[in-house]
């Protein structure tokens, strides 16, 4: 017989909704209250090989739950430090809704989705969708003010247009740059033939753009990176996951070797969130139909986990979070 002194919920991973790490659900944005609102957008119609990130969202929350951490934080024994816990507030908000076939009213939907969790002073975090999505993303935050880009990813993504397309997934950072209140880019982890054309690369250096691939960041270390990082400003980060090599990102459009692996990107987060404000982060392009073990969500999931913890634990430091106030 249990003893009654020793019984608790434990809310096991394949028990309840597989809402992101558990938290709680949270979809009515005009009453929100959080520090950080995780959303869905489950949109592949930028795609330009195999489709299926629009499952992105799901297959994420799902993965999610394996590291689902409970109200009371989770303790980090490599830092000595407990992450998320109380007053740290994290919701999940649901998905950005979305119209088959009609991308305009898809990233109509996602541009106000944003701009509404702007106007609630909370910071979103995104689950792709291809990478097509962040160009809307980009475009609602605005409201924070002037910001930088950081983009980790095995594909520059600067593809003017493709036969007149010019808001598919090879495009999102040209046209984020072209945004008024974007200010400088570093796009990371770049690399591999294919990713686009010569000029694209000429274009994004003429715009200012810094192009680091794998094998430099590991010869200047993370350390050499984020010093170039102007110090306090506020940054989006923009994850694409075939950024990781493909080992353990192979459930993709575009799988590619020669990638990150986890604990350089954790790392690479943990300076970033010290480094400055980040306003905004999304996490594109993982499509679980081409990984049925589920690791490349998983990863995914975990690295989202992992950012958010850095963010809001710098945000807790100074006095930031809503509980706080």
């Amino acid at each position: 017989m249990i003893n009654e002194n020793e019984r608790e919920i434990l809310n096991l991973p394949c028990v309840g909704i597989s809402s992101f790490g558990k938290y709680p659900i949270h979809t009515d944005l005009e009453t929100l209250e959080a520090d950080v609102a995780v959303f869905g957008m489950p949109y592949d119609m930028g795609t330009q090989w195999r489709s299926g990130t629009k499952m992105g969202p799901r297959g994420i929350r799902e993965a999610s739950c394996l590291y689902s951490l409970g109200l009371n934080g989770s303790y980090d024994p490599e830092r000595d430090t407990m992450y998320l816990a109380p007053p740290t507030k994290v919701v999940d908000c649901g998905d950005v809704d979305m119209v088959h076939g009609d991308l305009e009213q898809c990233f109509d939907n996602i541009e106000r989705y944003v701009r509404k969790l702007v106007e609630r002073k909370v910071i979103p975090v995104g689950l792709g969708g291809d990478h097509s999505v962040s160009i809307p993303f980009a475009k609602a935050l605005k409201g924070y003010g002037p910001f930088h880009v950081i983009q980790i990813d095995a594909h520059l993504d600067w593809a003017d247009h493709r036969s007149g397309m010019r808001l598919g997934q090879g495009s999102p950072m040209r046209r984020i740059a072209e945004m008024d209140h974007v200010e400088r880019m570093w796009q990371l982890g770049i690399r591999g033939i294919g990713s686009s054309r010569k000029s694209d690369f000429e274009d994004a250096r003429k715009y200012g753009s810094t192009i680091i691939s794998p094998k430099e960041m590991r010869k200047m270390g993370i350390e050499a990176i984020i010093d170039q990082l102007p110090e306090g400003d506020n940054y989006f980060v923009t994850f694409d996951i075939d950024g990781l090599d493909a080992a353990l990102a192979h459930g993709t459009g575009t799988p590619s070797a020669g990638g990150l692996y986890y604990d350089e990107v954790n790392e690479l987060f943990e300076k970033i969130a010290k480094r400055g404000n980040v306003i905004g982060f999304d996490l594109v392009e993982v499509a679980p139909p081409y990984d049925p073990s589920g690791v490349t969500a998983q990863t995914a999931a975990r690295l989202i986990l992992d950012f958010i913890m850095f963010i809001t634990k710098e945000r807790e430091m100074k006095g930031l979070l809503v509980g706080q106030k």
